[in-house]
This record gives structure tokens, C-alpha cells and sequence, in this order.
């Protein structure tokens, strides 16, 4: 028999866009925290000209709405004018981005293309001066930006407001304090985990687990996700990133540990280089070296100093020592809304092309690294990490953690 589809009409109504309101609204911070964010970025829009921005980014959306969005291959989106705060989120989401964010929330419907836009449309107006992050938005959805919403013009309002996010409140800094206790915990974890014959996902996982429990101990009404640990051994502890594999350590081994807690999209991170059982004396040399690196680093961090001027006097300790030549990356960089899949502020790296003078109230970290290539005298990948937050007079380090071969050497 032949079968034919035949498009029959709609059984209901289908409709752009929509609001679902359902639940309370449980939020990282209070209302005048985000208040206080949304004041700063409208004196930004005030002082540019800008009549609504269009955020699109996962740091932005979540430091200026509370809302750390799971794309999934679909946009989301926060617009801000001068008195509106809208969230643009998918239907597959139902409530849960009204429940998460300050401010209104807008849900859009994929039974037409470029409902996403209608949403949109629908807070700023057409022709308005449209603010944009340049550094997100994709080549494709300017273009869609530039038909559904006609700006009469766009300004690119992303370091406007990674500057702003550089500066921390004082409830951004109590997250992150707590955040690096929490890190501490799961590297004591990963430490008391470390034995010869273990795996490195073993331990890793030792680490994690510690982490979510006191997480959501400590914070019993947040979201939880993404917090992870990476464990490396040997040669896996050459790079700073190298996933966990399933390596079994062995007496001798070179160790990097690294415990990354997520609470409410603000991350914090331990990094330390640590030996199973024992270190060669030509590793001790090295790893003596990165440590005293490290300790200069630290105290380097005040008011004042360029992240240039900190980057040259490290490079200056380690060409003394001829070691300049295996330095990896940059000594370290900002930390709050950070993750591995969206960033940190750009603006607070400590590398020579950056000019940022460092501020009280700015939080960054001191993380010099090493790498020994294979074959040579105390081959593998030195790290150490410690979070500090910038203060009137210096800094005060938050990371617990011990660090060195009077404490590292285990299992």
C-alpha cells in the first residue's frame, strides 16, 4: 500500500517565544550583588552610546545573571538595557534558567528559524546601538544579529566588561576563598590516594569525589558540575593540561597534581609537583629551582606592578639559573568566572605582552612550570600554584596546600 506523508496543520498554537516561570529563584549571590554588576555595566553602555547589549558569552551571562547556561549546539543569550535584564534560553530547559538568573528570563522555540533573534528583538527594538562581544560572537550570528535586529550601530563592549570583571567584590572573594579550601581538600585526597601500582585515574578520581562532597556541603543549594581533577605521572606530567590516563605509577615517578572545584561557575585550582617514594638528586635540583621561582613569584604580586614587570623578573631568576629555556607558558592569571571551556580575563595574564597593573581587589595566581624533555637529567614537568588576592599593601595567598620536596615526596 503506498504510504504518503501529508503535512497536516498544527494541533495548538506554536509561538516564537514565551515566558515559563515556575519554582523560586536560588541564585549564587544576593540581588545587590547583581545589581551592582548591571550599574556597572549600564555606565559602560552610558558612557559608549550603547542602548541594549546583546551578552552571549558563558562568563558574562553568568556574572551578570547568576545563569551559567549549557548550549548543547543552541545560542542563549542576556540583554541588558537601561532598565531591563532579560535571559534568552531554549526550551529544553524549561524554567531552570528563570530559576538561575536575576532578572527576567525569555524562552525561545526552534519550530522556526531565528525564533533565538525574535526573542531578542523583542527587548531591544530594532536600530538601536547594539552592544556585542567581540571575542564570542560568531561570524554567523553577527550576520543574523545584523538582519533581525537592523542596529543602527555595534560596539564591541567585551574588554569594557572583562575590566570590570577583573575587579572582584567582597562576595566574589568569599566564593573564592571557599573555592580554594575546596581544592585544598581534594589535593589531600589525591595525596593520601598516591601509592606505587595505583592508577592515575584512581587518583584522580580520589580528588574529585573529595571535592564534590564538600562542595555540596558547603554550598548545599548551588548546582553542581564540571568540578574535576587531573593527575599525571612521567612523561604525562609535560604539559600543564595532559588529560588523566590510566598509567600505573611507580617508584621514582614525577607527579603533577591538579584539583579544579566549580561552584556557581567561579573556579579555582591547586597545581604541585610532587615524586613517589623518592626524588633523584638531579629532580630535587630542578624542582628546588621552580619552587624558589615560585616563592619570588609571590612575593612579586602587589599593587603597582605591571603582569609584564612580574613575567621579566621571573624570566631574569630563571636565566640565571639556565632554566629560562624550559619554561612553558605564562607565570599565571586571573581567577572568578573562569572555566576550561569558556575562559578567564585575558587582560590578567602574567606574561610580557601584558600591561594590566595589578589592583587590590584583583585575584590572580603564581604558577611557574618547568619541563625537563625525556632523556635529560631530571626529566618531567615541574608546577606549582597558589591563588592570591591582590590587597592595599600586597597580597594575601589563599591555596594551603604545601608545596616542595619536604612535603611531596609520598606513597
Amino acid at each position: 500500500m503506498d504510504r504518503t506523508l501529508n503535512p497536516t496543520p498544527d494541533a495548538v498554537a506554536r509561538p516564537d517565544f514565551y515566558r515559563f516561570h515556575q519554582g523560586g529563584k536560588v541564585l549564587p549571590f544576593t540581588d545587590a550583588e547583581y545589581e551592582a554588576r548591571l550599574a556597572g555595566l549600564r555606565h559602560i553602555m552610558a558612557d559608549k552610546g550603547v542602548d541594549a547589549c546583546v551578552l552571549t558569552s558563558m562568563h558574562n551571562v553568568a556574572y551578570y545573571s547568576g545563569f551559567l547556561y549549557c548550549a548543547f549546539g543552541r545560542p542563549y543569550a542576556q540583554v541588558v538595557t537601561q532598565t531591563d535584564t532579560v535571559t534568552f534560553s531554549a526550551g529544553i530547559d524549561a524554567a531552570q534558567p528563570w530559576r538561575r538568573c536575576y532578572g527576567d528570563n525569555i524562552t525561545y522555540t526552534d519550530w522556526r528559524r531565528d525564533n533565538y533573534w525574535r526573542a531578542i528583538l523583542s527587548v531591544t527594538g530594532s536600530g538601536k546601538v547594539i552592544g556585542f562581544e567581540g571575542d564570542h560572537l560568531s561570524i554567523a550570528q553577527m550576520a543574523r544579529l545584523d538582519e533581525m535586529l537592523a542596529p543602527s550601530a555595534k560596539i564591541d563592549i567585551a574588554p569594557a566588561s572583562m575590566a570590570q570583571r577583573i575587579h572582584k567584590s567582597a562576595a566574589e572573594l568569599e566564593l573564592i576563598r571557599a573555592g580554594a579550601a575546596v581544592a585544598d581538600i581534594g589535593g589531600h585526597a589525591i595525596r593520601d590516594a598516591i601509592t606505587t601500582g595505583a592508577r592515575e585515574i584512581d587518583v584522580a578520581m580520589a580528588g574529585r569525589d573529595a571535592m564534590e562532597r564538600e562542595i555540596a556541603s558547603r554550598f548545599p543549594e548551588a548546582e553542581y558540575r564540571d568540578t574535576w581533577a587531573w593527575f599525571q605521572s612521567g612523561i604525562n606530567t609535560d604539559g600543564a593540561h595532559n588529560p588523566v590516563t590510566g598509567r600505573v605509577l611507580e617508584a621514582g615517578d614525577i607527579l603533577s597534581l591538579n584539583t579544579f572545584p566549580m561552584i556557581s561557575g567561579y573556579y579555582t585550582a591547586l597545581e604541585r609537583t610532587l615524586f613517589v617514594k623518592t626524588v633523584d638528586e638531579a629532580s630535587r635540583k630542578v624542582w628546588d629551582a621552580n619552587v624558589a621561582a615560585h616563592e619570588y613569584g609571590m612575593s612579586l604580586l602587589k599593587p603597582g606592578v605591571s603582569c609584564a614587570q612580574v613575567t621579566h623578573a621571573i624570566n631574569a631568576f630563571f636565566a640565571g639559573r639556565d632554566l629560562l629555556q624550559y619554561r612553558t607558558f605564562g607565570y599565571g592569571h586571573s581567577f572568578g568566572v573562569l572555566s576550561h571551556y569558556y575562559g578567564r580575563e585575558a587582560g590578567l595574564e602574567l606574561r610580557e605582552d601584558i600591561d594590566t597593573v595589578l589592583e587590590p581587589g584583583m585575584v590572580i595566581s603564581m604558577e611557574p612550570m618547568l619541563t625537563i624533555p625525556e632523556g635529560q637529567p631530571g626529566a618531567g614537568g615541574y608546577r606549582e600554584h597558589d591563588i592570591l588576592i591582590i590587597t592595599e599593601d600586597g597580597n594575601e595567598n589563599i591555596t594551603g596546600f604545601p608545596y616542595g620536596p619536604d612535603h611531596n615526596v609520598v606513597g
